[in-house]
């Protein structure tokens, strides 16, 4: 992306949720783009940021464990930089309805705390939020596409909605440049795998190379996924475009599947494995969204972004690196 080298080269960039899984992601891309990284986390054991996702670049980026809700910490940190990416957040669905007031603090407070700091100590800084599709609820229609009614049904996805809301408004308000990007699954090398907190494939992935049985709840829900790659370029394109100032795009996957279809794969690619039907517990299937497939025709007549890796070979890679790395994240 040579556009991308032209934005970032010699800039100062923030990553908020910079240790967590797309957070490093995007790490690794800007320091081979020449960029001078900066990675906030509050590396909260609940959450995603894992020092070891840093491997290889960690000489080449300045880390800085800090709470976003510091406002104080995070006008120092905003002060100067060029790009701020906020990846910063909690993503556990059931979570947010068990810790209704946590999911507040992170998807709410915290990025308050962050505007704030930008409106008062850089307000000329670019910024790219990272939202989701939880905000859109049970999908009305399918491919789901930006103009689609929001009505999530879980505390993430409202509270995710209102921090997506909060950064328009300082936007509009403010001036401040701002750009949403609302993801949906996104799979990769660097995310989180003992557990079901920032994706189900996750969980499914570590129990797998462990040798053991994963559970695939319902079974028939269709999804798409997008590779942590194809979701980088989308941060990258959406920060160095002024075309995406004050837009919300979806981002999505070249194809859509069965959950149980997902896991046939997944264990073939594999070459072993096996797992088990479940219904749905009551607490959880009160909050699934059913099938779910989004339209990412805007951000590709936009920025002209579209994914690029095949959902087969999206799993392949990110087998390969858990199966030499699985101790990191175990």
């Amino acid at each position: 992306m040579l556009e991308s080298r032209e934005a970032f080269a010699d800039r100062n960039v923030l990553i908020t949720g910079g240790l967590g899984f797309i957070g490093s992601n995007l790490a690794h891309r800007l320091v081979a783009l020449d960029s001078r990284v900066t990675l906030v986390d509050n590396l909260q054991a609940e959450f995603g940021g894992n020092r070891f996702n840093i491997a290889g670049i960690e000489d080449s980026v300045r880390v800085e464990i800090c709470d976003q809700r510091d406002e104080r910490r995070m006008r120092d940190l905003v002060h100067g930089q060029h790009f701020v990416f906020n990846l910063a957040g909690q993503t556990s669905h059931m979570d947010s309805m068990l810790d209704p007031y946590q999911d507040l603090e992170m998807n709410c407070r915290a990025q308050l705390s962050l505007l704030e700091a930008c409106r008062r100590s850089n307000p000329a800084v670019k910024l790219v939020f990272a939202s989701t599709r939880q905000i859109y609820g049970k999908p009305a229609y399918q491919p789901v596409n930006e103009k689609h009614p929001v009505h999530p049904i879980d505390v993430n996805g409202a509270n995710k909605l209102a921090g997506e809301c909060y950064h328009l408004v300082y936007e509009s308000a403010y001036g401040i440049a701002v750009s949403v990007l609302r993801l949906t699954n996104t799979i990769g090398p660097r995310m989180r795998i003992r557990d079901a907190r920032q994706t189900f494939l996750g969980a499914w992935i570590g129990l797998l190379l462990e040798g053991k049985p994963f559970e695939v709840w319902g079974g028939e829900q269709l999804r798409d996924f997008t590779y942590v790659d194809d979701a980088v370029d989308a941060f990258l394109l959406a920060g160095a475009s002024d075309a995406a100032r004050a837009r919300v795009f979806n981002l999505g996957g070249n194809e859509a599947v069965s959950l149980a279809a997902l896991a046939e794969l997944l264990i073939e690619l594999n070459g072993a494995g096996e797992y088990t039907l479940r219904r749905f517990p009551p607490a959880h299937e009160s909050i699934d969204i059913g099938d779910y497939r989004a339209d990412y025709r805007l951000i590709e007549s936009v920025l002209g972004w579209r994914p690029q890796l095949r959902l087969r070979d999206a799993l392949a890679e990110t087998l390969t690196f858990y199966r030499r790395h699985l101790r990191h994240y175990r």
